[in-house]
C-alpha cells in the first residue's frame, strides 16, 4: 500500500514522497480468513473535517501541519502544492501524511464544487 508523505528538510523546504507499508498476513476476526495488515501506528486523535468548496476563498497562504497526522480523503478533491514548488492532488481515498510541522510549509486548496472531506488522525509520536 502507498501514501503519499510531506515532509520538511533540514532548511525548512518542503517536499513529498510516495511511502510504502509493510503488509503482512494477520488474523484478526477469526473465524474469518486472514487480510493484509500493517502493524499499528499509534494515535492520539482522530477528527473529521469539511473544507468548503472553494476554500479558501481569499488568502492562501503557507501554513505548517498543526501535528503528525494523516489525513484520510472521504470525498471531494484537494491540492497542495509544497513550498518546493510541487503540487499534487488528492481524491478520495487518497492517504497523506503530513509531517511539515515546522519549515515553510504547505498550501492547501479545494478543487471542484464539491467540499472536502477528511478524517484526520493524529498520531501519538
Amino acid at each position: 500500500m502507498t501514501y503519499t508523505r510531506i515532509s520538511a528538510d533540514a532548511d525548512g523546504e518542503s517536499h513529498f514522497s510516495d511511502e510504502q507499508v509493510a503488509l503482512d498476513k494477520a488474523d484478526i476476526a477469526p473465524p474469518a480468513p486472514p487480510v493484509n495488515m500493517s502493524s499499528p501506528t499509534p494515535a492520539e486523535n482522530v477528527s473529521f473535517v469539511t473544507l468548503p468548496a472553494g476554500w479558501p476563498e481569499d488568502v492562501n497562504d503557507p501554513h505548517v501541519a498543526p501535528a503528525r497526522n494523516y489525513w484520510i480523503v472521504l470525498a471531494g478533491e484537494m491540492e497542495l502544492s509544497a513550498s518546493d514548488g510541487e503540487r499534487r492532488q488528492f481524491p478520495p481515498g487518497s492517504v497523506l501524511l503530513a509531517e511539515d510541522t515546522s519549515g515553510s510549509g504547505h498550501t492547501t486548496t479545494v478543487v471542484g464544487d464539491e467540499p472536502v472531506e477528511l478524517a484526520v488522525v493524529e498520531t501519538a509520536d
